[in-house]
This record gives C-alpha cells, sequence and structure tokens, in this order.
C-alpha cells in the first residue's frame, strides 16, 4: 500500500514575480516543493530564472519563466494569460517582485522614488486585477510586504516604507472584496531578509542588526514557509491579515 501523504498544493497552479533569485526564487522553490507546478517572472535575470526552472522541474513539475516589466500592464497581462495558457490555469498569485533604494528622502532622486512607486504598488495592483480573470473560488493571492509597512524601525527607507503600507490597506481592502468567493488575501512581511537586495553584510546592517530579537538576518527560505503556509489548505479562514517574518524587529 502506498502510504506516501499527497503535496498540500498537489494540482495547483501558482505565478511568483520577480523569483528568479532571493525571496522570490525560494518561495517558488517551496510551492513547486508542495506540489504545484510554477510560473515565475524576471526582469533581466535569464540565466537565474533558467536555473530555478531546471531545479523545479527535477521535482517533477512543471515551470516556466517569463521576462516582464513589474510596472507594464501589457507585460501582468501576458505573464497571466501565459501562465494559464501554459500550467492549465492559476490557483496562486504570489506579488513578490519589489525595489528598494534607502538614502534621505530630502535628496532621494525621482527616478527612485517613481520605479518603487510604480513596481511595489502599480506592479501589485496590475497583475492582480488581471489574474482575478482566471483565479477560481478558494485561491490565494499573497504579497510580500515588510515590517517597515507597519512601523519604520530605522531611518533612510521612508519611500520603501510608505509602498509597503499601501499593501497593507490594499490586502484589507481586496479581501473584504473576493471573501463571498472563499479567495484569501494576505501579506508575508519579511524583516531583514540576506539578499542581494539587502544582504547581511551590507550598508544597513549596521543600523538593523541591534534591534533584531534574533541577531541574525533572516533566511529566505523562512520567509517561502510562511507563503506556502498562506498558499495551502490550512491557511483557508486566514484574509485580510499577514505574517511577520522579521526576527521580532517589530516586537
Amino acid at each position: 500500500m502506498n502510504n506516501i501523504p499527497t503535496p498540500p498544493l498537489a494540482g495547483r497552479r501558482a505565478l511568483v514575480t520577480g523569483a528568479a533569485r532571493g525571496i522570490g526564487a525560494a518561495i517558488a522553490l517551496k510551492l513547486a516543493e508542495d506540489g504545484a507546478d510554477v510560473a515565475i517572472t524576471y526582469e533581466k535575470s535569464a540565466e537565474k530564472a533558467e536555473a530555478l526552472l531546471a531545479e523545479i522541474r527535477v521535482m517533477g513539475r512543471k515551470a516556466i519563466a517569463i521576462q516582464a516589466d513589474a510596472a507594464s500592464a501589457d507585460a501582468a497581462k501576458a505573464a497571466v494569460e501565459r501562465t494559464v495558457t501554459d500550467l492549465g490555469g492559476l490557483d496562486i498569485l504570489v506579488n513578490n517582485a519589489g525595489v528598494l533604494f534607502a538614502g534621505e528622502f530630502s535628496s532621494q532622486p525621482l527616478d527612485e522614488i517613481d520605479l518603487q512607486l510604480n513596481v511595489n504598488v502599480r506592479g501589485v495592483f496590475l497583475i492582480t486585477q488581471a489574474a482575478l480573470k482566471h483565479i477560481p473560488d478558494g485561491g490565494r493571492i499573497i504579497s510580500t510586504g515588510s515590517n517597515a509597512g507597519l512601523a519604520v524601525p530605522f531611518a533612510g527607507i521612508a519611500v520603501y516604507a510608505a509602498t509597503k503600507s499601501a499593501l497593507e490597506s490594499f490586502t484589507r481592502g481586496l479581501a473584504r472584496e473576493l471573501g463571498p468567493r472563499d479567495i484569501t488575501v494576505n501579506l508575508v512581511r519579511p524583516g531583514p531578509i540576506d539578499t542581494d537586495m539587502n544582504p547581511a553584510d551590507g550598508a544597513l546592517a549596521p543600523a538593523i542588526l541591534p534591534s533584531l530579537s534574533i541577531a541574525r538576518y533572516g533566511r529566505t527560505r523562512e520567509v517561502a514557509e510562511a507563503v506556502a503556509f498562506l498558499a495551502g489548505p490550512g491557511a483557508g479562514y486566514i484574509t485580510g491579515s499577514g505574517i511577520l517574518v522579521d526576527g521580532g524587529i517589530s516586537a
């Protein structure tokens, strides 16, 4: 008798934005481990995207990579349509693409302000709206927020924090709208995670480390585990909410 348990996301189809590396790549891998077929978007890291696909396919899952500008309405629609065509549907959307520029707001260049707004906020709106034409009842929408969307623990990230705060309100509002369809809408709120965007030995580390309860940067896998929980069957009654994965910096 075969007693191997069925993976919790078996038969599900997921789209993870900004997933060629860092937190996004860890999320894509974890969803695949849990049984989902996975599409990812990337902007520039084509080689890393292909390497990630190879890892996912070894697990026996379908995997595709789609080059897309996260702030483009046309690219968002095209990414969703290709996901639905190649994977046969879309059950889980993970809005992970994001950018961070640290520095004093008084001198922050307009292009850095605009890019954070366009990718971190507008991009989430665009691809979520496109995906909702396909996500069935009982689906999942999960966005990568930030602990800085709730409280800003140090100076230099005012615009970034504002974009992540916007996702808090968007998540709550959309959860109200989609509740009748049993589509849950939630956030994960990473704190300092060791990635290319915010490395554990980077310029922000001296300001961050003294504020942590667990005195280290987090690992991308630790964020991915929280996303997988929210995507899974055990989180069906959690919506309009979020999970802090921040080493206690918000405690």
